[in-house]
């Protein structure tokens, strides 16, 4: 008897078709893009986009100035509106990071550098060998101490940390 797809899986396939690189079996993992201009060719990178930081400024605005008298009496009082506006105190910034390629991060490695991470009492969950929520904490706890704010393995940490080989000196 042939099979026959249903509508809902038909959606399902057209929806993922629809999703970003990263979401896509077979893509690069979360925070893993395309490399930034200029990038030696066979390096991996993730990109981190910090959004704008927007403020809303409310400020009085004299529309209409006092009218005063020749001897300086007051006969009408200046006037004023309150504006509201929206400012960008931080424009939006894109961080380029290098990081160990995605054939590198198997389930082993993970494990691996979750256990390096629970030697320095940085991870407190299981050794898995999935990059979880608890073990992208500890990469951002490990990573903030050395100025890199982000929950993305950089390759510099996965050297330090003895989960890759550092180049060889030419």
């Amino acid at each position: 008897m042939p099979r026959r797809s249903s509508p809902a899986a038909a959606l399902i396939l057209a929806l993922a078709a629809c999703q970003p690189v990263s979401q896509v079996p077979g893509g690069p993992p979360p925070g893993l893009a395309e490399a930034p201009p200029g990038a030696p060719p066979g390096t991996c990178w993730g990109r981190q986009v910090s959004p704008a930081v927007v403020e809303t400024v409310t400020e009085q605005v004299q529309t209409a100035p006092a009218v005063t008298a020749p001897d300086g009496r007051v006969i009408a009082p200046a006037r004023y509106a309150t504006e509201t506006r929206q400012a960008i105190v931080e424009e939006r910034r894109v961080r380029w990071i290098e990081t160990p390629c995605p054939a590198v991060q198997t389930p082993d490695f993970i494990a691996s550098l979750q256990r390096a991470l629970i030697a320095r009492a940085l991870h407190t969950g299981p050794v898995t060998g999935r990059t979880d929520k608890r073990t992208r904490a500890a990469i951002r706890r490990y990573q903030a101490a050395r100025g890199l704010d982000s929950d993305i393995l950089s390759l510099k940490s996965a050297r330090e940390l003895g989960l890759v080989a550092l180049p060889r000196p030419e």
